[in-house]
């Protein structure tokens, strides 16, 4: 039987939404947008970082946001469950300058995303690892003979999702799990490992 690895996404699953606290914290709706209304990356990033320009939102501002922020509630327990048992490995279309304070508080993981193009403190664009990095980051650990199980909530995880040996869903709009009805959806920790593990 093949060893398995476990791939995460971050926000929805181990953590809040960090634009949506953005939104919250600067008053801006509009920046509540994420991957789960949007399937466009590069669309939804260009969108987000016009307004930040346009109201002069610099990284430290959304870094204090962040700071803020705490792992969902069981984020922490579930994540030490599974590592308990198998590697996990965080794949999320988030930043290297975001994540690393909630990195922290989940025991650091190890993490793959992308990075901004900061200077002078504003955010100027940013750089994609890869394109479609979860899929590809999946095939890679099969190419190494790992059964991969992967959890997310977004239109940008189903990839991966489709990728791995066993996708899940977790903490998915519903709009999403009808679309995907593929993929077995979860809204509580216990039960996500319950099926993991049964899969392992």
């Amino acid at each position: 039987m093949k060893q398995s690895i476990v791939t995460l996404d971050m926000e929805g699953v181990l953590t809040p939404e960090i634009w949506i606290a953005v939104a919250e914290r600067t008053g801006l709706p509009e920046l509540r947008r994420t991957t789960r209304d949007e399937p466009d990356y590069d669309k939804l990033m260009r969108y987000r970082l016009a307004i930040l320009d346009r109201e002069g939102i610099t990284l430290s501002k959304i870094q204090e946001v962040i700071g803020t922020l705490r792992p969902l509630p069981g984020a922490v327990e579930f994540l030490d469950a599974l590592r308990e048992r198998v590697q996990v490995l965080i794949l999320s279309d988030t930043f290297e300058q975001f994540a690393a304070p909630l990195i922290r508080q989940l025991g650091r993981p190890p993490l793959w995303c992308h990075r901004l193009i900061v200077e002078s403190d504003r955010i100027t664009g940013y750089q994609l690892r890869m394109a479609d990095q979860k899929r590809a980051a999946v095939a890679a650990m099969q190419a190494l003979n790992y059964q991969v199980l992967a959890a997310g909530d977004s239109f940008n995880d189903t990839s991966m999702l489709a990728q791995a040996n066993h996708g899940f869903l977790f903490h998915a709009p519903e709009t999403i799990v009808k679309q995907f009805p593929q993929f077995p959806a979860f809204n509580d920790y216990a039960a996500l490992t319950q099926a993991m593990v049964a899969k392992m």
